[in-house]
């Protein structure tokens, strides 16, 4: 269909959290060097954004930047009671059976740690949409991760990534003990109109297109619409690349974005 039409190899703008597809606004860079910095100091860091930010995409760049001396869990859905996080945790970092009490998880948790220091390899926990944590034991679990240390160093790194509720949330006086441990604190903005041009252009070039094909009135129209949030510029650049290719447009311009922004769900 439009790939072929407008000469992409790929999408270019799938929603699938592809790090080859991660744009590097200033944001982006200063959040990925930070959670770089985070994982090298075995520390623990809060990255918090906006829905359709790019968080998600992010983590994958972090693992794919980072080598083999890292092992990295993620935890997608964190909807779990205190236990089903230590399982979960446990079972991440193969764990074969993780046990049904805390004292035997902790013990089988601490085990693995030991062995994957003697191997030179340092395990990152990410748990990703954390304002979905039921309640406060969970939290207090993830900062009790920091207590697995040697005298010099910790023997992991965990990164809490959500949407900004989670900062309201993490701001009652009850999760200070946590707020001491975080190290690196950041919040992922959208992105502003020049980025957004650049967003556009550089997701077409990865697919094979070529920059340009949005005018710059469409780009407004599709900043206006989105708030710079690149999950909804995927979603609006998508449906104005089917209607141009319905249309036999050879370029996107803002009268295509216009006559399709009634129908969009974003």
């Amino acid at each position: 269909m439009y790939k072929e039409f407008y000469g992409f190899r790929e999408k270019p703008f799938s929603k699938t959290p592809d790090p080859r597809f991660l744009y590097l606004s200033n944001g982006h860079r200063e959040a990925l060097a930070r959670l770089q910095y985070v994982i090298e100091e075995r520390e623990l860091a809060l990255l918090t954004g906006e829905i359709g930010c790019g968080k998600t995409t992010i983590s994958r760049a972090l693992m794919d930047s980072m080598g083999d001396a890292y092992r990295f869990c993620f935890i997608v859905n964190p909807r779990l009671t205190a236990m089903e996080f230590l399982r979960v945790i446990a079972g991440e970092l193969m764990v074969e059976a993780p046990s049904g009490s805390k004292d035997g998880l902790l013990r089988e948790i601490t085990d693995v740690l030991y062995r994957f220091h003697g191997e030179g390899r340092c395990p990152v926990i990410i748990i990703d949409e954390a304002q979905l944590i039921p309640d406060r034991e969970v939290f207090d679990e993830i900062r009790l991760l920091t207590n697995f240390q040697m005298d010099d160093r910790n023997l992991l790194s965990v990164i809490i990534m959500g949407q900004p509720e989670l900062r309201k949330i993490l701001a009652g006086p009850v999760y200070e003990p946590l707020r001491q441990r975080i190290a690196i604190n950041y919040h992922l903005h959208p992105l502003n109109m020049e980025e957004t041009q650049e967003y556009v252009d550089f997701r077409m070039e990865m697919a094979g297109g070529h920059a340009g094909l949005f005018s710059l009135d469409a780009v407004q129209r599709i900043f206006e619409l989105s708030g710079g949030v690149p999950r909804m510029i995927n979603v609006i650049a998508t449906n104005a690349l089917l209607e141009g290719f319905g249309k036999d447009a050879a370029m996107i311009d803002a009268s295509i974005i216009d006559g399709m922004a009634d129908e969009l769900v974003i």
